[in-house]
């Protein structure tokens, strides 16, 4: 940790020597028995061994990231770099400052994580440290802890200074610099101190940032797994958010009551929310990312949800639903949530292996162009919005249609072009569909019985090698099969 992140000391009371001395004295022995593999041991073998395929001979370094600090004495809960979770298998908040190192050898890579283990309780640490000790922040692992979770060769942090100077003279270093300055630091002086052009190392960093994230484009049956169950747990936490609704509706400010009961499921059926939930209401719902969650609901009103429950291993689903607050929805919300169905039909029957990423997105708008045409909006032919010059459409869906889903909402986001968005989906790759219409309060050009209504309906596709698969289809999302769904849970 740098001094700059160091948090203050100044009010810390002295220890005395007599506590000292006693502190140490009376515990219990920690267990015998070593831990079980986590449950992506395995699979994260398998990444780690195609990295070390790309680059035989050269040192990768993969930090897992620093804890931030908040309000002066706290730390914000950590999340790990997610390279460093791919590739060690390591979820939930394991592990602040550790880093993965693949040694080359003749063979291939010896993997080690160097991290910080438990501190005996004889130490200092133990019961002065706010960052790191036992009293402070709970059990960390010891080396041979982490070693049975991870099934990596485990060393204490302070040896890895050593590690990485190591035949710095014939061993070329690739460095994931975004996750860690102060690695990052380290590993350019290492450079400056061999006269390594600090151009082209940073360059070849690069190519393994993007060679990381293109690495998660296609899931494996653990990832497929993972992502399955953050969808499951998903929809339980949405059917728990409907039954509040009257709650939410009586007591006022009521977006930031469903997002709370929402958080609430997400943080004990996993980790966290995978993002900020948008509970966006009325015409909250109208701005694409409203996470500010501080208006009223009213009955007649739509909320728009988009929320993802986290699980420990850091795979999170992406959902939206569109809801009508009192379990009906009027003749003119149906209307917009019809046409933006219709949409999401397309868009999803789109997306199959062989087909570009980017033709989901024109299934997708073609539908919605065609309506606002229908509807005597678009200022424009059909034709003319969806060419090139044109783009009308966009004042009333702006966004794209689909990204990568994974271990990051929006995942692989490093991936180059060609590979992303001008890419061909294949089988294990898991995207969105979200389209939607959004049609302001305050849009002269949108009949005035639209106006006010934001629509969206987002569900996570897994392709497979006869087309896709909808993961998150255990919420409905025709309108008479949400309103039968919403009426059995406003009932329990």
């Amino acid at each position: 940790m740098s001094e700059k992140q160091a948090k203050p000391t100044n009010r810390q009371t002295p220890f005395s020597e007599a506590f000292r001395a006693f502190i140490g004295t009376g515990w219990a022995a920690d267990p015998a028995e070593l831990p079980d593999p986590l449950p992506a041991t395995g699979p994260a073998a398998d990444r780690r061994a195609a990295v070390s395929a790309a680059y035989p001979g050269e040192r990768v370094v993969i930090p897992a990231g620093g804890l931030q600090v908040r309000s002066n004495d706290t730390d914000y809960r950590f999340r790990p770099h997610s390279a460093f979770a791919h590739l060690t298998g390591l979820g939930t908040d394991k592990e602040p400052d550790a880093v993965l190192v693949l040694e080359p050898t003749d063979s291939g890579h010896d993997a080690t994580l160097y991290f910080k283990p438990r501190a005996p309780r004889d130490s200092e640490e133990f019961y002065a440290n706010a960052r790191y000790g036992e009293m402070w922040v709970g059990k960390r692992e010891t080396l041979e802890e982490m070693a049975a979770l991870s099934g990596l060769s485990c060393v204490p942090i302070e040896e890895l200074a050593e590690a990485l100077a190591k035949n710095a003279d014939q061993t070329a270093i690739r460095l994931l610099r975004s996750a860690d300055p102060e690695i990052a630091r380290i590993v350019d002086q290492l450079r400056a101190d061999q006269e390594i052009d600090s151009e082209a190392a940073e360059q070849s960093d690069e190519e393994l940032t993007v060679f990381l994230s293109e690495l998660r484009l296609i899931k494996d049956a653990f990832e497929q797994d993972q992502l399955q169950e953050a969808c499951e747990q998903t929809a339980a936490a949405f059917a728990e958010v409907v039954k509040g609704f009257p709650e939410a509706i009586r007591r006022g400010r009521g977006e930031r009551w469903v997002e709370g009961i929402f958080g609430l499921h997400a943080r004990h059926a996993g980790n966290a929310v995978g993002y900020d939930t948008i509970a966006a209401s009325g015409d909250h719902a109208c701005t694409l990312h409203w996470i500010r969650n501080d208006g009223d609901l009213k009955d007649g009103d739509l909320i728009l949800i988009d929320a993802g429950v986290e699980l420990d291993s850091l795979y999170t689903a992406d959902v939206t639903r569109t809801l009508p607050l009192n379990g009906t929805f009027s003749e003119a919300q149906r209307k917009v949530y019809q046409a933006v169905l219709a949409a999401q039909e397309a868009g999803i029957a789109a997306a199959k292996a062989g087909t570009t990423f980017s033709e989901v997105h024109k299934a997708a708008i073609a539908v919605i162009a065609q309506y606002l045409d229908e509807w005597g909006i678009l200022p424009v032919s059909v034709e003319q919005t969806l060419s090139d010059d044109g783009g009308q459409h966009r004042r009333w869906m702006v966004h794209g249609t689909s990204h990568h889903l994974g271990i990051d909402v929006h995942d692989c986001a490093q991936a180059r072009k060609e590979n992303y968005k001008e890419g061909t989906l294949a089988p294990g790759m898991v995207i969105t569909v979200e389209p939607g219409i959004y049609f302001k309060s305050d849009d002269l050009l949108v009949p005035e019985e639209l106006r006010g209504i934001g629509v969206r309906i987002e569900d996570d596709i897994l392709i497979t090698e006869d087309g896709n698969r909808n993961l998150s289809a255990a919420l409905p999302r025709t309108a008479d099969d949400v309103e039968a769904w919403m009426a059995g849970l406003l009932k329990a």
